[in-house]
């Protein structure tokens, strides 16, 4: 994942490097025609862009200013609720299960983004995340590889398993995740969701149940 924009941050960098020069001159009262006060600065202006970049990389790039020319890739962090749709069919009856209430919570920094989705009857954690971000070609998705573990109540009929979930990141009109799975037992399914909350829930809203639906999924 490229976290930011090479040729953007480039500049970036450059333009507060000598904005820095600028001001630490006039306030030292140095001339910076003089290599002497120019390169006596160079260590005063290089903690200025360090603690400039820490600051961005711990805060800053999640502010909406940057996204797209210096951030290719948006703050997902948070709590997001919504429903799966699986073509799983119970062996026993042979049906496939009502859209089951689902809660992923995302885990994001600059530099790492974890994912966690738990329902009723299994909990997910992913063990290989990146974002696929292409503006050329309006593809802007997130994926991932996780484990799945259902409750020990439920082995006889749903074991430990692998899969992959790749998400569609919608921002507008209203932020959305609209998603797609695959699991090592052949099963497959859709999954969306909203935005919940910005906390890290741990278990499912009671109200999930409740959650309001897209107008794609009333229409299923």
């Amino acid at each position: 994942m490229r976290n930011v924009k090479i040729k953007s941050s480039l500049y970036l960098l450059v333009g507060i490097s000598a904005v820095a020069w600028v001001l630490l001159a006039h306030f030292s009262g140095l001339d910076l025609s003089e290599i002497k006060d120019f390169l006596g600065l160079v260590p005063k202006v290089v903690s200025i862009d360090l603690f400039v970049v820490a600051v961005f990389v711990k805060w800053g790039w999640k502010f909406k200013i940057f996204r797209g020319w210096l951030v290719s890739f948006p703050d997902l962090s948070g709590s997001w609720v919504g429903f799966i749709h699986s073509d799983w069919k119970d062996p026993r009856t042979g049906e496939k299960p009502n859209p089951i209430p689902v809660m992923l919570t995302i885990n994001q920094s600059f530099f790492h983004i974890s994912c966690k989705m738990t329902t009723s009857e299994m909990e997910s954690s992913s063990y290989s995340e990146g974002f696929i971000i292409d503006p050329d070609r309006q593809v802007k998705n997130l994926a991932y590889s996780y484990n799945s573990k259902p409750r020990l109540s439920l082995n006889q009929r749903s074991v430990p398993h692998d899969g992959a979930a790749v998400f569609k990141i919608i921002e507008r009109p209203w932020l959305r995740l609209a998603g797609r799975y695959w699991t090592e037992r052949l099963t497959k399914g859709e999954i969306a969701l909203e935005y919940h909350s910005k906390d890290l829930l741990e278990e499912l809203p009671e109200d999930l149940g409740e959650h309001p639906v897209t107008e794609e999924e009333n229409r299923r």
